[in-house]
């Protein structure tokens, strides 16, 4: 099992969150390929969403459905503070290979959540929700460490994936239409490569 939401709300009330290894004062690669995508999303899911700033901007570029979804409640409040009482967004705060999604989303996005399900059984559990929650057409953004990256986060370990690899973890459900790689710099000044990929929901 992944860690416990206490182990979250621990990670995030350690330091500031400008300080958090993952941080990205503005998420260029998300944004990127997010805005690429045709038809434009007219709703979305942020998966491990904590204190990101792409909320904000899909607000900005007229989404009309963003929702974040967390397993730490502290980076969530964090995230409602700063953007209010929003009617374009909501807040759920679960475990994501413990939850079941009661609607469906054009778009659903991960930076750096999928990398941490080390058991199969939760990869599963995933995936299914994954597939469960994009409608048909949609789109799935999904980012992890990519080979000769970190092997450990936040004191857990993760898996390391390529593109393909990556895109293996949700067929036959989804198909691979993009991948990039990232150099992430984290706020220590460490360089952390990423594997991105954008695939579409089958029929």
């Amino acid at each position: 099992m992944p860690a416990h939401s206490d182990h979250w709300d621990s990670v995030y009330g350690s330091r500031p969150f400008d300080e958090l290894s993952w941080f990205q004062l503005e998420p260029t690669m998300s944004l990127e390929l997010i805005r690429s995508l045709r038809p434009c999303p007219a709703s979305m899911i942020d998966i491990g969403a904590g204190a990101s700033r792409l909320a904000d901007r899909m607000v900005e570029d007229s989404i009309d459905r963003v929702t974040v979804l967390d397993i730490s409640q502290q980076a969530l409040a964090a995230m409602s503070e700063r953007l209010g009482d929003h009617p374009s967004i909501s807040i759920v705060v679960a475990d994501i290979t413990d939850w079941s999604p009661q609607q469906t989303w054009d778009l659903w996005h991960d930076r750096a959540v999928f990398h941490f399900l080390t058991e199969p059984a939760d990869r599963t559990a995933y995936t299914t929700a994954t597939a469960l929650a994009v409608a048909p057409g949609g789109v799935a953004v999904v980012g992890c460490f990519a080979p000769g990256g970190p092997t450990h986060c936040s004191g857990l370990p993760i898996v390391q994936y390529g593109p393909e690899e990556l895109a293996a973890q949700f067929a036959p459900a989804f198909e691979l239409e993009r991948s990039e790689h990232e150099v992430h710099q984290t706020p220590g000044g460490l360089t952390q490569p990423f594997t991105w990929v954008v695939m579409r929901r089958r029929p």
